[in-house]
C-alpha cells in the first residue's frame, strides 16, 4: 500500500503530451456546448418573466421548445459528457502514472462522438428534433437525432474500455498497491455509466430508431419511458461522480489539507456503483401499468443512495477543515474563514457543494411517493435539476477548468478576480433562480411550458416569475464572465502557468483501505444483479402488455 502519488512531472508519463491534446479536444467541444446553451437559457428565464423574445431569435430558434431542446441537450448531454470523457481520462493517467492503453482508440472514440454530436445537432437546429433532452415518445424526432445520440453513448463505452485496459496494465505492475482514489473514482464512474446506459441504448436501437425510420408504425410510450429512466436517473451520477472525484482527490489539496478518509471515499464510490442504477422508477410514480411494489422498491433504493452522499459530505468537509486548521483556522465554524477563498478553483467547488446540499434534500422530496405527487412535472423539478447538474456539476467543472485550462495551455489564468466574481455571481444567480422555481412548483406552476404565452398564469406566480428572470440574467452574466476569462487566458495571458495537477494526499501515511474495497469484479456483479432484480419483472410485464401508439411532431 502506498500514499496517493504526488503529481508527476509531464516527462514522467509516456505520451502525456498526447493525453493533454486529447483532453484539450474534449474540453473544446464541451465548452462550445456550454457557450451555445447560454443564450437559450437566458431566453427561457426571460420567458418566465413574461418576455417572449423567441420571435426576435428566428430563424435560429423558431420556438420556446426548440430553445429548450437546444439548452437541455447541449448542457446535460454534450457539455457534461465531453468534459467527463476528457477530464477523467486525464485524471486516470496522472493518478496511475501509466500511459493510456491506446491513443489510437482514444482519438477514434473522440471523432466517433463528434460525428454523433453533429448528426444529432443537425435536426435540432432545423427544428426536426424539438423533443427536449428526455425525447419521450410519442413525440418523434428525425432519425439522425437518435442515431447521433447513440454514437455518443457508444463512444463512452470505448472510453470505459480504454480506461479499463489502462488500469489492467497498471495493476500488473502494481499488484499489491491500492488504486489511487482519483483513478478508482474515475473507473467506478465509467463502470456505473456503462451499465446504466444499456437502458437508453436498447430504447434507441430497438424502439426509437426503427420507429423514426418508418420500419415500424407504432411505439409503446411506457416501455420507452421505462428504458429511458433506467438510464435517465443514473446519468445524474455520471455527471456528479466526476465532481466527487475532484472533491475527494483534488479539493483537499487546493485547501491545503489531506483527504480525511480514503476507505470512506472508496465505500462511497462502491455504493454509488451499486445503487445509482436500480432507482429510476421514482420518476414514474404517476405512470400506470407499473406495479406499486416495484415503485416502492425504487423509492427505498432512492433513499438509500442518499447515504453515500452523506458520507461524501462528511469526508469532504472534514478534509476542508483539515486544510483550514493547517492554515490557523479555529472554532466549530469559524475555521471556514481560513480556507483559501482567493483561489477560484477551490471557491467555485465549495460554493457548488453548498448549493448541492439543498439539491440533495430536494431529491428526498422527489423520492417520497406522496410528496412527489405534489411536485411532479412542476417547476420544482426544474429548480432541483439546476441545483444538481446546473450547480454541483457545472460550477464544479468550471472550478476545475480554472486550473486545468492553464495547465493544458501553459498560460496563467488571465484574472483570478474575474474568476472569483464569476463563481460568486453563479452562486447568487442560481440561489435566486432555483429557490424561486421550487416555490413556484409548490404553487402548482408546470414545467416545460412557455409561461409568456400561457393563458393561466396565476397572480401569485407573477412576482416569483420575475425573480426567475432576474436569476437567469445573473447566471447569463456569470457565463459571459467565465468565457471572457478563459478566452483572455488563451489569447492575452503572457505569464507561463505554474500549475500542477492537485492530487491530494491521504490523511494517514498509508492507505489502509481493506482489500475488498479496492476490487471491481464482485461489486460489478452485485450491481448487475441488483439492476436485474429491480427492473427485470417490470420490463417483462411491460413487454407482455404493450399499448403502441403512432408518433407525432407537434412543432
Amino acid at each position: 500500500m502506498t500514499t496517493t502519488p504526488a503529481t508527476p512531472p509531464p516527462a514522467g508519463i509516456a505520451g502525456i503530451s498526447a493525453v493533454h491534446r486529447l483532453t484539450s479536444a474534449y474540453l473544446i467541444v464541451a465548452l462550445l456546448a456550454l457557450l451555445g446553451a447560454n443564450v437559450p437559457g437566458l431566453l427561457q428565464a426571460l420567458d418566465h418573466a413574461g418576455l417572449d423574445l423567441y420571435p426576435a431569435a428566428q430563424p435560429v430558434l423558431r420556438s420556446y421548445y426548440q430553445g429548450l431542446t437546444v439548452h437541455g441537450v447541449l448542457n446535460v448531454l454534450v457539455w457534461t459528457t465531453f468534459f467527463i470523457c476528457g477530464f477523467l481520462t486525464f485524471v486516470t493517467v496522472y493518478a496511475l502514472r501509466t500511459p493510456l492503453a491506446s491513443l489510437r482508440l482514444a482519438w477514434a472514440t473522440f471523432w466517433l462522438m463528434v460525428v454523433g454530436l453533429v448528426l444529432a445537432a443537425w435536426p435540432i437546429l432545423t427544428n426536426e428534433a424539438s423533443v427536449l433532452f428526455t425525447f419521450y415518445p410519442p413525440l418523434k424526432a428525425h432519425p439522425a437525432f437518435y442515431l447521433g445520440l447513440t454514437l455518443v453513448v457508444v463512444g463512452t463505452w470505448f472510453v470505459t474500455a480504454n480506461l479499463a485496459l489502462t488500469y489492467r496494465r497498471w495493476r500488473r505492475s502494481h499488484p499489491t498497491e491500492r488504486t489511487p482514489i482519483a483513478a478508482f473514482g474515475s473507473l467506478v464512474t465509467f463502470a456505473m455509466w456503462t451499465l446504466a446506459s444499456v437502458g437508453v441504448a436498447v430504447e434507441m436501437l430497438a424502439l426509437l430508431i426503427p420507429w423514426s425510420l418508418g420500419l415500424v408504425a407504432e411505439i409503446d410510450p411506457l416501455l420507452a419511458r421505462t428504458l429511458f429512466w433506467l438510464t435517465g436517473h443514473p446519468i445524474v451520477y455520471f455527471w456528479l461522480l466526476p465532481a466527487y472525484v475532484s472533491w475527494y482527490a483534488m479539493v483537499p489539496r487546493l485547501a491545503g489539507g489531506q483527504l480525511f478518509s480514503a476507505p470512506m471515499a472508496r465505500a462511497a464510490f462502491i455504493l454509488f456503483l451499486l445503487l445509482s442504477t436500480p432507482l429510476g422508477l421514482h420518476h414514474q410514480f404517476t405512470d400506470p401499468g407499473i406495479w406499486e411494489q416495484w415503485k416502492l422498491l425504487h423509492a427505498f433504493l432512492t433513499f438509500v443512495v442518499f447515504f453515500p452522499s452523506l458520507l461524501t459530505f462528511f469526508n469532504v468537509v472534514a478534509s476542508l477543515e483539515s486544510g483550514a486548521r493547517a492554515r490557523g483556522g479555529t472554532g466549530w465554524v469559524a475555521w471556514t474563514r481560513r480556507l483559501p477563498w482567493g483561489d477560484p478553483a477551490l471557491t467555485a467547488q465549495v460554493l457548488a457543494m453548498i448549493l448541492f446540499a439543498f439539491g440533495g434534500i430536494g431529491g428526498l422530496v422527489n423520492a417520497s411517493y406522496n410528496v412527489n405527487l405534489i411536485v411532479h412535472n412542476t417547476a420544482w423539478i426544474v429548480g432541483h435539476f439546476h441545483l444538481t447538474v446546473g450547480t454541483a456539476v457545472t460550477l464544479s467543472f468550471m472550478g476545475i477548468t480554472y486550473w486545468l485550462v492553464p495547465l493544458l495551455s501553459g498560460r496563467q489564468l488571465f484574472s483570478r478576480r474575474l474568476a472569483l466574481a464569476q463563481a460568486w455571481t453563479w452562486f447568487v444567480g442560481m440561489a435566486v433562480f432555483s429557490e424561486t422555481l421550487h416555490r413556484l412548483g409548490l404553487l402548482g406552476m408546470p414545467r416545460r411550458t412557455a409561461m409568456s404565452l400561457a393563458p393561466y398564469v396565476l397572480p401569485e406566480w407573477r412576482g416569483p416569475l420575475l425573480l426567475v428572470g432576474i436569476g437567469g440574467v445573473v447566471l447569463f452574466v456569470s457565463g459571459v464572465l467565465y468565457f471572457l476569462n478563459l478566452g483572455l487566458t488563451l489569447v492575452a495571458s503572457r505569464q507561463p502557468a505554474a500549475v500542477e495537477v492537485p492530487l491530494a494526499e491521504y490523511g494517514d501515511a498509508e492507505d489502509h483501505s481493506p482489500a475488498f474495497l479496492d476490487r471491481f469484479r464482485p461489486w460489478l456483479v452485485a450491481a448487475v444483479a441488483l439492476v436485474l432484480v429491480a427492473y427485470g419483472p417490470t420490463l417483462i410485464h411491460l413487454l407482455g402488455t404493450l399499448s403502441p401508439v403512432v408518433g407525432r411532431r407537434v412543432w
